[in-house]
């Protein structure tokens, strides 16, 4: 299953191309409108998703825990590289962050 950013690039540009077909008519272009209109909803909650995935590390290293993740950790999120993950911080370490966090604020 193709899941990275750039996969999704490359779908919704084919899906571009489909609806920029001259030869839609009636029926054929009527069921590419209703599919664009769904892949444009999905594709907006994957962005979205890793939107926060990418918010969520940069909180961690304002948090002072470096960059979470391995070093290919946005070549993860916008394809290639490899399947290796962080390791999940421990209570102390989220207590410490969230303080850090309010200090922040």
């Amino acid at each position: 299953m193709k899941n990275k950013l750039t996969d999704l690039n490359n779908y919704l540009f084919e899906q571009l191309e489909r609806l920029n077909d001259d030869e839609l008519t009636g029926e054929e272009l009527e069921i590419q409108l209703k599919k664009t209109k769904a892949v444009t909803e999905v594709s907006q909650n994957i962005i979205n998703n890793a939107k926060q995935v990418l918010d969520s590390c940069k909180f961690m290293e304002n948090a002072g825990y470096g960059w979470v993740g391995n070093k290919d950790s946005i070549t993860l999120l916008v394809g290639g590289g490899n399947n290796e993950q962080a390791s999940e911080p421990n209570n102390e370490d989220k207590k410490r962050m969230a303080l850090n966090y309010f200090k922040e604020i």
